[in-house]
């Protein structure tokens, strides 16, 4: 299985999320996780966690001009705490950007997702910033799985609502999971016109703790482990298998501009969008994300999402 993490602006903990999906996903004694570092803008991970800069993205595309077995990958991944294993790739964002274009150029595409596609297999792949022509791009539209991670401040929405219909089209299960402090919840859902797989709070100590940083005893005292039990509740969420979509009945309206099309949402939180139909956003002026007092109803009692 292939999970693709990015974002459109800022770092809203892309790498962070990826760290805590792989620790905390099921069944990971049975499971192979890889946690790839595919963003463009450079790595993070060999720094965080005091591991050498090789094995890893820069030597699997060496390797990769001469062979093409994806078991080559595992050749070129280090240890990561709890069992997962790390494709490290190098902190310069010119060096990382010339080797992801050297890894997703080759004739029969990058080797990332034919590993995913081994049985009791995760890579979690990290592509950072998915901007426009990004060469992590080639990757996540491989995806059996992309989540869009965006803060909820005003800017921040903006840049999401600009490319949630492009991104949906990527792959057959999209979702937009949203961080730390902002607009509340069911604010957003209603201004964006898609619902969240979840909310990620603000805890900044397990944040440090996921990714090697150790913090001071003062500083570890009295945090909740928020951040932790969320992604253990995400990772459950995408572990299900997919439901297969019906096809949308004939009397389906015809698209409006600016108002997504049909979207489907399982039990389990997952928004799932049909091939095809979904949120025409990206052809439309992206909506303001206006602020609750101006636009026809109340605020939340707390005007801010809670931190967990």
């Amino acid at each position: 299985m292939l999970i693709a993490l990015c974002s459109v602006k800022g770092s809203p903990g892309v790498t962070t999320l990826a760290v805590a999906l792989a620790m905390t996903w099921p069944h990971a004694e049975s499971t192979r996780r890889l946690v790839a570092e595919v963003d463009p803008s450079g790595g993070d991970l060999a720094m965080r966690f005091g591991l050498p800069s090789t094995p890893g993205l820069v030597s699997l595309a060496a390797a990769a001009r001469r062979t093409r077995d994806p078991a080559a990958v595992w050749d070129h991944t280090q240890a990561l705490p709890g069992g997962a294993r790390a494709l490290v790739a190098p902190p310069g964002g010119t060096h990382a950007r010339a080797t992801l274009s050297t890894l997703a150029t080759a004739p029969d595409g990058p080797l990332l997702p034919l590993v995913a596609r081994d049985a009791g297999v995760v890579v979690f792949a990290d592509c950072g910033r998915v901007d426009p022509g990004s060469p992590a791009e080639a990757i996540a539209r491989r995806a059996d799985a992309l989540v869009l991670v965006t803060g909820t401040q005003g800017d921040d929405l903006a840049h999401a609502t600009a490319r949630l219909g492009e991104l949906a089209r990527w792959t057959p299960r999209p979702g937009l999971l949203l961080t730390g402090d902002g607009y509340p919840t069911m604010d957003v859902e209603r201004e964006l016109g898609i619902p969240a797989i979840g909310r990620l709070p603000h805890d900044p100590v397990t944040a440090a703790t996921l990714t090697g940083r150790r913090q001071p005893l003062a500083r570890r005292r009295g945090t909740n482990g928020g951040l932790a039990r969320h992604a253990a509740a995400l990772a459950r969420t995408l572990a299900e298998p997919a439901t297969p979509i019906a096809s949308p009945p004939a009397t389906t309206p015809a698209s409006v501009p600016g108002v997504p099309a049909q979207q489907v949402r399982r039990p389990s939180g997952v928004l799932i969008i049909p091939p095809g139909l979904g949120p025409q956003l990206a052809s439309a002026p992206p909506p303001q994300v206006r602020d609750p007092r101006h636009n026809g109803h109340q605020p939340s009692p707390a005007g801010k999402e809670p931190r967990a």
